[in-house]
Order: C-alpha cells, then sequence, then structure tokens
C-alpha cells in the first residue's frame, strides 16, 4: 500500500475563511435588497409561481429560531475544483443552526435524485474531503431533469425523504434544472426548497452579480502553469509553435485569462472572432502573418492558445454546426442523407474541410443536442490549413522560415485538482449561504457572493432568483428556456487590457511561467484572484 499523500492531509487541515457575516450564521435573515426589472413574458408564463422574486440580502438579527433541517445536495455536470468544499461548508452550517440536522448526497448526479439512490453525509465521512479536488464523494452526471416523469420521480424522492432544501451544484444548465425543479415543487406545494450553486471551469455563468463561477480560478491556474512551462520550452529550443487548445465549451474566458497570466503570442478569442465575422481563411491569415513576421526577426518558435468552441464562432462552420445540429436531432436522417440536406452555402464549408473534422462534426451530440466541440481538433485543422498557407507563401517567396508546429488540449487536467485557497474559501462562502437560503425557504434562488477581490472577511452575501437569468435557446429543435451563457465582453476591462498588450507579446518573447499553485506561504502569493476578475473590478 502506497504511503499517504502528505500535501492531501496538509489541505485537509487548511481552515477557509468565511466572511463575518457568515460567522454569525445563527444570527441572520434575508431582506429584500431590490427587485429586479423583468419583461419577459415568455418566461413568466413557464415560471409562474417563482418568477418575479426579489433579491436577498442577508443582515443580522438578533435571536433567530433555527429549526432541525434535511438536505440534500447534488453536483451535476463536469467536476470543478471546490465542490467539496460546498458540502462542507453545507453541513457545518447546517450543524451550527442545528445539531440534529442531517445531509444527504445523491449519488452519481441528478440521476440519483430520480433513482432514490444517496448516502447521508455525516462529519466523520466528509472530514478527510475538506479543501480536496473532485466529486467523488458523491459522484456527478449529466442527466436533465425536465421529463414530466423525472420531475414526478425527484418529487417522490424529496417527500420520501422529508427534505427542506436540496442544493443543486453546477452550471447553467444544471442551474436551469434548479429552477424547473423549483416551480414544479412549488406547484405541487412540497416543502423542498431549491437553491442552486454556481459552478463551471468554464467562467460563463456569471452576471451583473456573480463574478465568477468556482472551479475557473484553480482550473486556469492549473492550465497556466502547464501554457508557462510550455513557453519556457518554447524559448529554450526555439524549433516550434505550440497550438494549445484550452476547454471552454462557449466562452473564451479561460483563453483570455490564461493569456493574462502567460503572456504568449496569440490568443485566439472567439467572441472577436464573430464580431469581425472572421472566416477560416482569415484566421488562418492572421496566424501566418504572425508566422511570418516572427520569422523575419529569426523566430521561428511561438505559442498560440486556441478557446475549445472558437469553431462554432466561425461564420461558415457556425452556420454549418446550426445547421447539423437541427438535421441530428432527428433520429429518422442517417449521416449518409446529411450532405444532401445541407444548404448549398453549408455543403461548401463542409467539402472544404479535411476528413477527419467532417467526421467529428457528425459525432453524437452532447445532452443537449449541440456538437461536441471537444471532440473537434481544432488545434490540428489550424496547424494544417497555416501549414498549407505557408506553403503557399513560401512559393512565392513571401515567407522563407520553417514552421514545425505541435498541438495541445488542456481540458481534464483543470477541473478536480486540489482547489486554490480561493476556490477554497469562495465553496465554503457558497456551502454557508445554500444552508441559509434553505433555512428561509428562499426557493428558486442561486447563492451569490460579491466583492471577490477584497479579504474573504468582506465579502458580502445574496440570493439571486434563478429566472431572472433565463431566456429562451433552441436546444435540439425546440425554444427552451435556459439561463444564459456569458461570453467575453469585448469591451470589458479584461479584454481591453489584453487588446493594449497583444502586440508586444506578438512579436517579442514576453512569456510568463507562473508555476504551480501555491497553496503555503505569504498571501501575495496563495491568496491571489484571477487576472480577468481582479481587472474588471
Amino acid at each position: 500500500m502506497l504511503p499517504e499523500n502528505p500535501l492531501r492531509k496538509a489541505r485537509e487541515k487548511y481552515l477557509p475563511i468565511l466572511p463575518s457575516l457568515l460567522q454569525e450564521i445563527d444570527n441572520l435573515e434575508w431582506v429584500k435588497d431590490q427587485n429586479i426589472s423583468l419583461e419577459n413574458e415568455e418566461i413568466r408564463a413557464l415560471f409562474p409561481l417563482t418568477f418575479g422574486q426579489p433579491i436577498l440580502r442577508v443582515q443580522k438579527k438578533e435571536g433567530t429560531e433555527n429549526r432541525l433541517l434535511r438536505v440534500g445536495v447534488v453536483f451535476s455536470g463536469g467536476q470543478a475544483a471546490g465542490g467539496h468544499n460546498i458540502i462542507t461548508g453545507l453541513l457545518d452550517a447546517l450543524i451550527l443552526l442545528n445539531p440534529e440536522s442531517r445531509l444527504f448526497g445523491f449519488l452519481e448526479g441528478p440521476e440519483g435524485i430520480i433513482t432514490s439512490k444517496y448516502k447521508e453525509l455525516t462529519k466523520e465521512l466528509v472530514q478527510s474531503y475538506r479543501n480536496q479536488g473532485g466529486f467523488d464523494l458523491i459522484g456527478s452526471g449529466r442527466t436533465k431533469l425536465e421529463a414530466p416523469e423525472h420531475l414526478a420521480s425527484a418529487l417522490n424522492t424529496v417527500k420520501s425523504m422529508q427534505l427542506d432544501g436540496l442544493v443543486i451544484v453546477g452550471g447553467d444548465d444544471s442551474n436551469t434544472n434548479a429552477a424547473i425543479l423549483s416551480e414544479y415543487f412549488k406547484s405541487k406545494n412540497s416543502q423542498t426548497v431549491v437553491v442552486g450553486v454556481p459552478k463551471t471551469i468554464d467562467g460563463d455563468l456569471k452576471n451583473t452579480y456573480i463574478a465568477t463561477s468556482f472551479g475557473f480560478d484553480t482550473a486556469c491556474k492549473i492550465f497556466s502553469e502547464a501554457i508557462g512551462n510550455i513557453a519556457r520550452d518554447c524559448l529554450s529550443a526555439k524549433k516550434y509553435y505550440h497550438f494549445i487548445k484550452l476547454m471552454g465549451r462557449s466562452a473564451s474566458h479561460i483563453a483570455l485569462e490564461c493569456g493574462l497570466a502567460t503572456h504568449p503570442n496569440m490568443v485566439l478569442i472567439a467572441e472577436e472572432v464573430a464580431e469581425n465575422k472572421k472566416t477560416l481563411q482569415e484566421i488562418t491569415n492572421q496566424i501566418a502573418d504572425l508566422i511570418c513576421e516572427r520569422a523575419e526577426k529569426g523566430k521561428n518558435f511561438g505559442v498560440i492558445l486556441i478557446p475549445e468552441g472558437l469553431i462554432e464562432f466561425i461564420p461558415e462552420i457556425g452556420f454549418l454546426i446550426q445547421e447539423l445540429n437541427h438535421l441530428l436531432s432527428d433520429s429518422s436522417i442517417d449521416n449518409k442523407e446529411i450532405f444532401s440536406r445541407l444548404t448549398e452555402f453549408s455543403r461548401k464549408s463542409f467539402s472544404s474541410l479535411p476528413e477527419g473534422i467532417q467526421d467529428q462534426l457528425l459525432l453524437n451530440r452532447d445532452p443537449h443536442g449541440n456538437v461536441q466541440v471537444s471532440f473537434i481538433e481544432t488545434e490540428k485543422l489550424l496547424i494544417e490549413t497555416v501549414s498549407q498557407e505557408l506553403k503557399r507563401r513560401l512559393k512565392d517567396g513571401k515567407y522563407k522560415g520553417k514552421f514545425s508546429a505541435l498541438h495541445h488540449f488542456l481540458g481534464y487536467e483543470g477541473r478536480a485538482g486540489f482547489p486554490s485557497n480561493f476556490d477554497c474559501n469562495y465553496c465554503y462562502s457558497l456551502g454557508y449561504t445554500a444552508a441559509l437560503l434553505i433555512t428561509h425557504k428562499a426557493t428558486g434562488y442561486m447563492c451569490c457572493i460579491t466583492g471577490l477581490t477584497k479579504n474573504p472577511i468582506d465579502w458580502q452575501v445574496l440570493g439571486i432568483p434563478l429566472t431572472s437569468l433565463m431566456n429562451l435557446e433552441w436546444r435540439e429543435g425546440k425554444k427552451k428556456p435556459v439561463i444564459k451563457k456569458a461570453l467575453v465582453d469585448l469591451y470589458s476591462k479584461s479584454f481591453s487590457f489584453y487588446k493594449q498588450h497583444r502586440n508586444e507579446w506578438r512579436l517579442g518573447d514576453h512569456y510568463l511561467c507562473p508555476g504551480p499553485i501555491q497553496f503555503f506561504g505569504e498571501k501575495k502569493l496563495t491568496d491571489i484572484t484571477s487576472h480577468s476578475l481582479s481587472i474588471d473590478v
């Protein structure tokens, strides 16, 4: 048997910092902070019982009576560092409010709610999971809770367990599930309060109040360490271009944050590509121009960051993917028929792509009916198109360098690592917030911590109504209510900062090597927040 990992034991002993308000959780109450002006009548019609709720703010109240609570918690979607601290924060808060309270974890995601598979989460059981990565205490899954039979099964489960609250930890789609469940439970006069917690390493679950989702900070630091190491190797060997694709299903938040942390020669921001309606050939030319300019300086090496979802933002390919998603939602259509059913414009786009990319575009869809962009090797596609363009320029005498490229995909490496101090503190506070919302029977809310660039002691606590974050989108050929993904804001301070510096990073070798996440030592090393969060304040 291998010896115990000393870092795991050391992290278990870390004491997360709570906002001063939450340190008095047994003497708090929620008050209406403000009403949100909502005019989306389609959403109101779908959520008549939970639509239009006010934002809630915490304030002190002496002599609050705290009741015994039975609460369930579930992880939904992909892993994100810090998830176990949601559980430890939630459990610690429940016990503080009433020592007889009990917490149950649903196993393997929302499927555990449907099938009533769970285990009790005691202090003894969760102790070794404090400040640890992964979701392995109870597992996760991607089952959607929207079919009538699933909603009915979920209601039966919470009734039989006599749950006062259900905490759903997940991203935009998972919190949409929380909104749907909350509305359904309320329509059935269920006592079970449903609360959502913002989770996704992609960083696309954010809004006016929620500055970042948990897991983003840790993932970007893990990716940035790898990128910095690759850049240092690149500068040492001086013979390769590294095309690095970064996880991020739709938005380019991770690519931007890692760019700010490591200063590569180029960061492709998908939202900017869409804004400027850049074609695949224009992106190819943009990269080829960089390579040619660096070659003139005797530099045949460099680092280029590529967001995972880039391919959907390239106009002609994005249009093609929309058509494919619509066609493939019809199970009666065989893949062999797909090409003939595409519009002429999309057939031309499809034919222009390498055969391997064509096959990847036709793979099975994700649970939401969309193309699985993580399976599309955009980094290899760009290497191939750039290589062909450079051959043309070489033949025309417009390029005299040497091009040798390596490809990388950084994704799963960042989802389950030891959470940074920031994510440990953030998640522990979110767990406390969830307990507080359930205590005061606030259903259909998302936990929110604000002031995240300040000392955690000074963080503030809000409850945000889930329906205020929703809009209608096309999914599997139908309009469905979902929480809107937040894309990179091209007018944000963080993107403006990148624009201001990218020309000097383009030809200069200003690579930064941030190194691994620091857990011990000075706070300027251990407690730093992400660059984009700090800049955007």
